[in-house]
């Protein structure tokens, strides 16, 4: 039962129902407390909900059970990794490298939480004061305020005035550096808003001990100087900061425009032409991770899948500096991943694909990354069952199981049953004798399940009709059971199984028409069909209630219903159920 709510739980998962997912693994864990992998898997849900607190304490309760299980490690760092808490989530990755050292998924999470420790002390340090005490003297208004000042304004023209205060303003720290230009510290003290003592030229010169008489101007000369003095002030020349900031915009416009001529030639299938153009784009703009995603989408169209991943792995490495968009990352990352799914088809490694299609997921969950993860999957499994396929092994160990069977060990026989299956899944008998270990077990949903995959592979054996015409009938589902019969009788009409399988059938069926059940067997199959959705479909069909209704009280009508086959089928089928009695 915990396997089932396991499987469900996972299904839920891979559908991005995680919500439900977490219903089936909960349930799963009350029936199997001690069981690691379900706590594991129940974080992953919840970190895919950022529900980081529930997902920390299931991944610490997955290590507590399995120390030496590598994947814990993986979940515990991940969970403290959404929490922020980048020191535990680098201790995390370490402890479950410290057991698997070759694993790559730790070794990714690792280096992302490293990634993400440095990020957060950077900013932590921006954000801490300055040592130097003029260090906010130089902040993001220092160019305004010396533009504003009559005394500093001059000094803006001057190229080696402004590269000093650019790299006081990048490094307050270098201040005794530019001590003795007296430039700078008028600056300071205009900055600081404070009077201070400067040296200016001609501070050396004797001074008169009496100021000189004051020399009379002519009224023109007084008058010109007047003027002169109400000449507005020349504007400042544009700042180098600014010319700096001009150059980067036009290469930014240039990027576009040659990532929108590569986008051109990538459509008209002239690959070389858009890698140039994507690679001049890179050239001029660094900064747009999507100049080297779209390089490598045209190296995979050339089955270049080194250079792809190369492209991919330098876009999320750039990415993750420059706090790209997410989708952005997860877009490289699943580019990479079927660069890697391509090789995989030579090299027979489905591995790398696949954790880099779920590092794709985490970062943002695409349907179209989680179809491919699928898909690769579903590659590794079939590559895994082309490899392990082996008639003869699987011959010797259906032998094994029925040895087993015969001693009534059928744990011990189901064991050597899929073992078997995993040998040969074409193996139509092995499915066939699982089914019975499953019924005797009393394990009826997976002996179902086992039946009907026996029939699909060799419809004519009769074998698979009787399992699963016997498990329906055990589960007092004689109506289908009956069908199951008759569906085998068509392949082997003389089969005694499938005869006395009708016969059964068929007779609890006129007991159910006659009245003839108990209250508590009458009660116990109501029960039961009212939980099968066809029997619910008959119920609420408008059709079949104005036929019921004619049973009790139009025998006339009632008559005519009974010439249509479709509605005779579905009122035998409610007789079956118990829900209706025919007197």
């Amino acid at each position: 039962m915990a396997d089932e709510a396991k499987a469900k739980g996972n299904a839920a998962f891979s559908a991005g129902n995680y919500n439900e997912a977490i219903r089936h693994f909960t349930d799963a864990i009350n029936l199997a407390p001690t069981n690691h992998v379900l706590y594991s898997n129940r974080s992953a849900a919840y970190a895919s909900l950022n529900q980081y607190s529930e997902a920390l304490t299931d991944a610490q309760k997955t290590v507590d059970l399995k120390p030496d299980w590598s994947k814990g490690y993986s979940r515990l760092g991940a969970a403290h990794h959404g929490l922020h808490q980048f020191d535990d989530a680098v201790s995390a990755y370490k402890r479950g490298l410290e057991v698997d050292p070759n694993n790559e998924t730790l070794k990714s999470g690792l280096a992302d939480a490293q990634s993400a420790q440095a990020a957060a002390s950077a900013s932590s340090r921006s954000r801490a004061p300055p040592n130097n005490l003029f260090g906010d003297a130089f902040g993001p208004d220092m160019w305004a305020k010396l533009t504003a000042d009559p005394a500093t304004r001059l000094y803006m023209q001057q190229p080696d005035f402004v590269n000093m205060m650019k790299d006081l303003q990048k490094n307050p720290s270098n201040l005794n550096l530019y001590l003795k230009d007296q430039r700078v510290m008028q600056a300071l003290s205009v900055l600081l808003n404070i009077k201070m003592q400067t040296h200016m030229p001609g501070d050396d010169m004797e001074m008169p001990d009496s100021p000189p008489k004051e020399r009379k101007r002519p009224a023109d000369e007084t008058e010109s100087v007047k003027e002169k003095k109400r000449e507005p002030e020349p504007e400042p020349e544009p700042m180098e900061v600014n010319d700096e900031e001009k150059e980067i915009k036009e290469k930014k416009a240039q990027a576009q425009k040659e990532k929108e001529a590569g986008n051109a030639a990538y459509k008209k299938k002239d690959f070389e032409t858009a890698i140039a153009h994507y690679s001049k784009a890179i050239e001029l703009d660094d900064a747009d991770i999507s100049f080297l995603t779209n390089r490598a989408a045209v190296y995979l169209e050339m089955a270049k899948y080194d250079e792809c991943i190369k492209d991919c792995e330098k876009a999320v490495e750039r990415g993750r500096e420059l706090r790209s968009d997410y989708k952005m990352v997860a877009r490289a990352l699943t580019r990479k991943g079927t660069a890697l799914v391509k090789m995989a088809k030579v090299s027979k490694d489905y591995d790398p694909a696949i954790e880099t299609f779920q590092k794709a997921l985490t970062e943002h969950r695409n349907p179209d990354t989680l179809k491919k993860l699928n898909d690769a999957e579903r590659a590794k499994k079939e590559l895994e069952q082309q490899e392990y396929y082996d008639p003869e092994l699987a011959e010797k160990e259906r032998e094994k199981g029925n040895e087993c069977f015969k001693e009534q060990k059928y744990p011990d026989a189901i064991k050597h049953y899929t073992e078997a299956l995993r040998r040969n899944p074409k193996d139509a008998k092995a499915y066939s004798n699982r089914a019975a270990c499953y019924t005797k077990l009393g394990a009826m949903p997976e002996g179902l399940k086992d039946a009907e995959k026996c029939i699909e592979i060799d419809p004519k054996f009769s074998k698979g009709y009787t399992r699963k015409g016997a498990i329906q009938f055990f589960m007092k589902e004689f109506d289908k059971a009956l069908e199951t019969y008759e569906e085998g009788l068509k392949h082997d009409p003389k089969n005694p199984e499938l005869l006395e399988g009708v016969r059964s059938c068929v007779q609890q069926i006129n007991r159910a028409s006659r009245g003839d059940l108990t209250p508590d067997e009458l009660k116990e199959r109501q029960a039961k069909a009212m939980q099968d959705p066809e029997i619910q479909n008959i119920l609420t069909d408008p059709v079949m209630a104005q036929v019921l209704k004619d049973l009790q009280e139009n025998p006339k009508a009632a008559q005519d219903h009974m010439k249509n086959p479709s509605v005779m089928n579905k009122i035998q089928k409610l007789i079956s159920a118990g829900i209706v009695q025919m007197r």
